[in-house]
């Protein structure tokens, strides 16, 4: 099943923290029992193979080989959950309450898993054999960078001259309520996806006895420092990226009265500034800050180890997400200049750029079959293309194709964000369903020879 009690071992990255356990691969292999998909797994057009032992890569044939294959990518593990956290349901028990399925995973990433072979079992069942040949890529550690299962496939796939139409991975979703301003619910498809950068700030300090404090400690310079960080944000770049052509897409459904209660009924400003209206629309909630800029979050604080003792040293963790229109040196050169302070070290820890931007004009076939599977599937969403606030395993295959797209069949309405990684993360059955078809039904769109007219058909389950 779908959340299983024994998908349990999913909930830590334990190679990566070098805790192998001797049941691990014992576990991890029958998730994908034969007898859950006993279609895809006799299948002669089906061939599995485990890469670097816990990840799963799937060929399908296609019956014209001449068609470039194209990608479907998830993951298989999760990030911890514990049952003392206050959860409704246990956080591996899939305990399904009104109409909503609870576990670990239900957003990130096992409905994604599971409605791939789902629908693929369900048209091998039909007797349907693909005309494009297609993979599934099913990667183990995604959570702690995929440097083992995402990357190994790259490398297997890159031995055997493989080159990809199109690769879909997790990603941006059905906004319902989450974006100012907007009317009606958005399909978000994520053209690429936000750098990162780990960066540490230290300062040093000598040590000496609480009853005889300097004027300052190394924990009030780094907390001033830190401060600064936080109530100087980075630039905006709305307008910049490809949230340029999500504005564009997304325009007519915005509210004008958001627009006024930000320009007060000044018509020049919304003609001729509309991209920095919208960027103050969606600076106003986390969930939709990111669009606007790189985001910086303060993770971790460390200082002192006695309630009596001056601390020599003070170092605190930030995690910066990269706006694909700002480069690396470019977000270390703000951090020196906005922190100011000589006395604070600051050292890059690991980071990365954006990747690049994928297309998404009416010639683009993966991003035209994406969008037309959604509207098949979800008839009242707009869809528009965006940027993936997260990092996903699909980062790695940027050698393997141009055009890598994020997106999730997930309907999120306000809320529902704060449960992937969080309390309570959950599915309803009926959203489960759509997942099932949504894949169903890309996979039959994709064996299109010419790209769709702006509407289409919808495949029966």
């Amino acid at each position: 099943g779908f959340c299983s009690p024994s998908s349990e071992v999913f909930s830590e990255n334990l190679l990566d923290h070098g805790k192998t356990r001797s049941h691990l691969k014992a576990a991890l292999v029958p998730f994908f029992h034969v007898s859950a998909f006993p279609k895809i797994f006799s299948s002669s057009l089906v061939h599995h193979e485990l890469v670097a032992n816990y990840s799963h890569l799937f060929r399908v044939e296609g019956s014209q080989p001449d068609l470039v294959p194209y990608l479907l990518l998830a993951h298989i593990d999760v990030v911890p959950a514990s049952e003392s956290d206050d959860w409704e349901a246990p956080p591996f028990s899939a305990k399904e309450i009104d109409g909503f399925i609870y576990g670990r995973g239900t957003i990130d990433n096992k409905s994604s898993v599971m409605g791939i072979l789902e629908a693929l079992e369900y048209l091998l069942g039909k007797g349907y054999a693909p005309r494009r040949g297609f993979y599934i890529g099913l990667g183990h550690d995604e959570e702690v960078g995929g440097l083992k299962g995402a990357l190994n496939m790259v490398r297997v796939l890159k031995q055997r001259g493989v080159q990809l139409s199109f690769v879909l991975d997790e990603g941006l979703a059905i906004a319902d309520g989450i974006i100012v301003g907007l009317e009606g619910p958005a399909a978000l498809i994520g053209l690429t996806e936000k750098g990162m950068a780990h960066v540490k700030l230290r300062v040093s300090t000598a040590p000496g006895h609480a009853s005889m404090p300097p004027r300052e400690t190394c924990i009030g310079i780094l907390a001033a420092a830190v401060k600064r960080l936080e109530e100087n944000p980075m630039p905006r770049l709305f307008g910049y990226g490809p949230e340029r052509e999500t504005f564009e897409h997304l325009a007519h459904k915005v509210r004008r009265t958001n627009y006024e209660s930000i320009t007060h009924h000044n018509l020049y400003c919304l003609t001729v500034f509309p991209y920095v209206l919208y960027s103050r629309l969606l600076e106003r909630k986390p969930e939709t800050n990111g669009l606007v800029r790189t985001t910086t979050a303060v993770t971790m604080f460390n200082a002192g180890v006695k309630d009596n003792v001056l601390p020599s040293h003070a170092e605190v963790h930030v995690n910066l997400r990269i706006h694909p229109a700002q480069s690396l040196q470019e977000v270390l050169d703000q951090i020196h200049s906005t922190v100011g302070d000589q006395r604070v070290k600051i050292e890059l820890i690991s980071g990365f750029e954006a990747p690049p931007v994928s297309s998404s004009d009416e010639k683009s076939f993966g991003f035209q079959i994406i969008k037309k599977t959604v509207l098949d599937v979800f008839p009242t969403v707009t869809v528009a293309p965006g940027i993936c606030i997260a990092n996903t395993d699909s980062q790695h295959f940027k050698d393997l194709t141009k055009d890598i797209y994020r997106f999730l069949p997930v309907w999120l309405t306000p809320g529902d964000t704060q449960r992937i990684h969080g309390i309570n993360e959950r599915i309803s059955k009926k959203n489960y369903e759509e997942y099932v078809m949504f894949y169903f039904s890309l996979i039959q769109n994709c064996d299109i020879q010419k790209l769709p007219e702006p509407h289409s058909s919808v495949h029966e389950l």
